[in-house]
């Protein structure tokens, strides 16, 4: 007999976080060209990672929370990759074989705390690391899908009015150069994230703002701004 199952229209769904709860949320800082002179930074000579909690990590349609510590809280669009198959010393020729697939990440940035961090040459965690401070969704979309990484187009818009465009051919490293540097001082788990960097014209989100974070051949990442009460 077959097995029928109850269907539930994608519009009428309410998506959770493709990974609730990752063993890892790696970061990519000024991995675009035009984002370092953007903040004042130098083009990096090897990849600039930073890393997120877990607990930071939010999907579709929840609320981003401007907490009440930042007096200006950012978006990022980003690139983001899911790790399938784990190790360590991966080298870049493998680097493919190891992704199970693509998704989109919003990096949410205290932007007064982490340039209060950087005259201080303090890490980056707290600005980095608010809970909601990293929404990822709508799906995860498989390598076999996407094809080739490096030439997508991402975008983000602010209550409908586009902020943020550009492409992943404008990045500085390229996604397996990233994975053999991330996995040559720590195992890369099943599940892991790395968010590839954002592109310039980051800016600020204030209460009740709608950011919509689109990357090509996935999907568009939709959240609401909201103060902490």
């Amino acid at each position: 007999m077959e097995e029928r199952r109850e269907a539930v229209r994608l519009n009428e769904a309410r998506l959770r976080a493709p990974i609730t709860r990752p063993p890892a949320v790696f970061c990519l800082g000024f991995n675009f060209r035009s984002h370092a002179p953007e903040l004042k930074r130098p083009v990096p000579e090897v990849p600039v990672v930073f890393m997120k909690p877990s607990r930071s990590v939010v999907g579709p349609g929840d609320e981003i929370v401007l907490p009440k510590a930042s007096a200006r809280v950012d978006y990022e669009v980003e690139l983001c990759v899911v790790i399938g198959k784990g190790g360590r010393y991966i080298p870049r020729s493998e680097a493919y074989s190891r992704i199970f697939g693509y998704t989109v990440l919003n990096d949410i940035t205290a932007r007064d705390i982490q340039q209060r961090d950087f005259s201080l040459a303090r890490p980056w965690l707290r600005s980095k690391g608010f809970d909601t401070f990293a929404p990822i969704g709508p799906f995860i979309v498989t390598g076999d899908e996407i094809g080739d990484p490096m030439s997508l187009s991402l975008s983000l818009s602010v209550n409908g009015e586009v902020r943020q465009s550009s492409r992943t051919s404008e990045m500085i490293f390229d996604v397996p150069s990233v994975v053999e540097y991330i996995s040559s001082f720590t195992t890369l788990e099943p599940g892991a994230l790395i968010a590839m960097g954002t592109p310039e014209k980051i800016g600020q989100l204030h209460d009740g703002d709608v950011v919509e974070a689109t990357v090509e051949r996935i999907g568009t990442l939709r959240n609401r701004a909201v103060l902490e009460r």
